[in-house]
This record gives C-alpha cells, structure tokens and sequence, in this order.
C-alpha cells in the first residue's frame, strides 16, 4: 500500500512507476491541453460558504442512482486498458469498487472480458454486481446488440453511451511516443470476434461514426431495456434531446479534455444543464475530480453523483485493488470531512446557497 494520502501524491508516485508512454496515455489530452487543464481549475474558482452550529450530526454518504443504493456519491468512469496500469486490469478496479459500494462503469475497451469482470465484482459485493457498460455505437448494429447482449447477461443494470467521439480527438502525448498499439498479448477482450470452439477471435478496432445520431438512440431505446446514460452532454440542448429521446440519466463530460480542446470545464457546464432537465433525469459530471471538497461543489450545483476515471488508474498502477480502494477511501474521508465542515448531515441536502462563485479573472490573478 502506498503511504500517498492525497489523489495528487497518488499521480505523482504512478508517473515514477509507469512506463512514460503508458503515464502520457493516461495523464494526457487533446491539443494544448487546455479543457484538460481546465477541469481541475476550475473547482478553485468556487468558494465554500460553511455553515455553524446546525446540529448536523454524523456525516451521511449514502445516496441513489438508477436503482443503485451506494455508499458514497463517486462512480468510476470508463476507462480503457486497465491491464497497462496492473496485470490485473478491470477485475482489480472491479472488486475495490464492489468492496466499497459503489458503481463502476467498464469501458467497452477492457483489456478483460465483461464476463470476468462482472464475475470478480459479484464475488467482491458477496452477491448482484454494481456494473454499467459503456458502448461506442458503431456502424455494425448487430455486433453493437450483440455487445448489450453480454452486459444484460453479465448483470450489468445500465448501457452508458459515449456520444461525444464522431472522430479521435488530437492527442499529441501519444504521436510523440509513438504509442498507438497495445503491447503484445493484450487486446480489448470484449471486441473479439466470435469463434467456433474454444478459439479466440481477433479483437476488431473502435470506430466512430460521424454519421452518429438521435435516431440511434432510438433504435438503441427499442432493442434494451437497460437504462440509457448518455456520457459526453455539454450543451443544455442536448440534455433536453436527451431527455425527449427517452435517456434514463445523462453523464456531463468533456471526455477528460481528450476530444475536443477549449471545451469548458464540466463543473462550469452543469448549472446550465441543471436548468435545462429541471429534474426529469439525474445528472452525474466527471472531469477534475480531485478532492472531497470537489464533490461538495459539484453535489450542491446540482449534480447526483460524480465520476473519477484518472484517479482510479493511479491507484490501480500503485497497487492494484488496494490502490483503487485507497483512492475511493481518501475521496470518502475528505468528504465526510467537508461535509460535516459545511454543516451538512447528508449529501441529498447540499444545495447552491453553500458556494461563492469567484470571477475567473480574480481566479487567475490571486490563484
């Protein structure tokens, strides 16, 4: 176990143990990296504004999402290639995330099969696995149905879409270091082709359509009865689309700054969303989560949960389950900690008159 007791001492012991390509593969993002940058940043130009002598209590972390009970507001985002952090892989992160009550969302690019995933996370919880499936929907509908078929069959409860790839985005850590290949005897094992016996297909590529569209969400919407998270919203717009075209939640991303650069940061994003749905859908945000306090900004805006993806490979690149499990139980107690420093009793009660908006300005001269 690492004796790291930050998520950012965390990123700095993973950067001296990976290997410089696999740490610029996860570390980077598109362009200059601004959105990126931005993500973090942000959080520091909102204040808390704690209240006294409430009589709080104990701090409450438990909430719901989606028919999830969880014990603390912090899903874990896809992510890709678990297995270049720790041999392991996804079934590490699997197994802290089940461990610790909450919902992990496997990428449609594990390095392990969706099976063994769900396998090691009902083995952790004891019982019924708290597992999404991100998809990429691609051009060949009926490998994309055949893939929703795996995860219904695994025991995942919810399908999340990544809406916001109609092309790679420019990522200029990985040209520099050449790293455009996974090594040898690794593969996105749930994009095997399927084979007669005991053989293992060739693991076909990614693609992403430009040509994607709502009228594939509503063909997505009449072939599963899975909920729907649609991941990669950022317009107000789009978050009521969402909700016409029948999204049972929508995940407010940037993509961690990997796609388009300059979008803004997720946390600046979510008001104008939360205006939008008006309650018809839970919200959940990711980009830039790094401390407890974080979370408390994003909970009192508006948010239902949040999603850490980065954090999650620095510990699992540290030391595998027990490195996520640390990650996931630095955020809880840093939490905790503010909640309770606020005033609050519960995350359900965080409300918007809990935060000073600094100007951005004022952010850049005094920050």
């Amino acid at each position: 176990m690492t004796q790291a007791f930050s998520l950012r001492e965390m990123e700095r012991e993973a950067r001296q143990r990976l290997d410089p390509a696999v740490y610029d593969y996860i570390a980077g993002g598109a362009d200059d990296e601004i959105t990126l940058r931005a993500n973090e940043a942000a959080f520091a130009h909102i204040n808390l504004l704690p209240r006294v002598l409430r009589g709080a209590g104990p701090a409450h972390l438990q909430t719901a999402i989606l028919g999830h009970r969880i014990s603390l507001p912090i899903l874990i985002s896809p992510t890709a290639f678990h297995r270049l952090a720790h041999p392991e892989g996804e079934c590490a992160t699997a197994r802290a995330a089940a461990a610790a009550g909450t919902v992990m969302i496997v990428s449609m690019a594990s390095t392990v099969a969706i099976e063994e995933v769900a396998a090691a996370s009902r083995e952790a919880a004891r019982g019924e696995s708290g597992l999404w499936f991100q998809i990429y929907l691609q051009p060949d509908l009926g490998f994309t149905e055949s893939l929703m078929r795996r995860a219904e069959a695994a025991g995942c409860s919810a399908l999340v879409i990544t809406v916001d790839s109609p092309t790679f985005g420019g990522r200029g850590r990985d040209l520099h270091n050449g790293f455009n290949d996974l090594p040898a005897g690794m593969c996105c094992e749930n994009l095997r082709e399927p084979m007669n016996g005991n053989d293992r297909g060739k693991a076909r590529q990614i693609v992403f359509p430009p040509e994607l569209s709502w009228k594939n969400l509503e063909w997505l919407r009449k072939v599963t009865e899975l909920r729907i998270v649609l991941k990669g919203i950022v317009h107000p717009e789009d978050a009521k689309l969402a909700i016409r075209h029948g999204a049972d939640a929508v995940l407010i991303s940037n993509h961690g700054g990997r796609q388009l650069d300059t979008v803004p940061a997720t946390i600046d994003l979510l008001p104008a969303i939360v205006d939008a749905v008006d309650g018809k859908i839970p919200l959940l945000l990711d980009g830039g989560i790094r401390r407890g306090t974080d979370v408390v900004k994003a909970l009192a805006l508006g948010a239902k949960a949040v999603a850490i993806g980065r954090p999650a490979l620095w510990g699992l690149a540290l030391a595998g389950e027990a490195g996520v499990t640390q990650v996931l139980e630095i955020l809880r107690s840093e939490l905790d900690r503010a909640l309770t420093l606020c005033g609050y009793s519960s995350v359900r009660d965080l409300t918007p008159d809990l935060l000073q908006l600094r100007r951005l300005e004022e952010t850049c001269t005094h920050g």
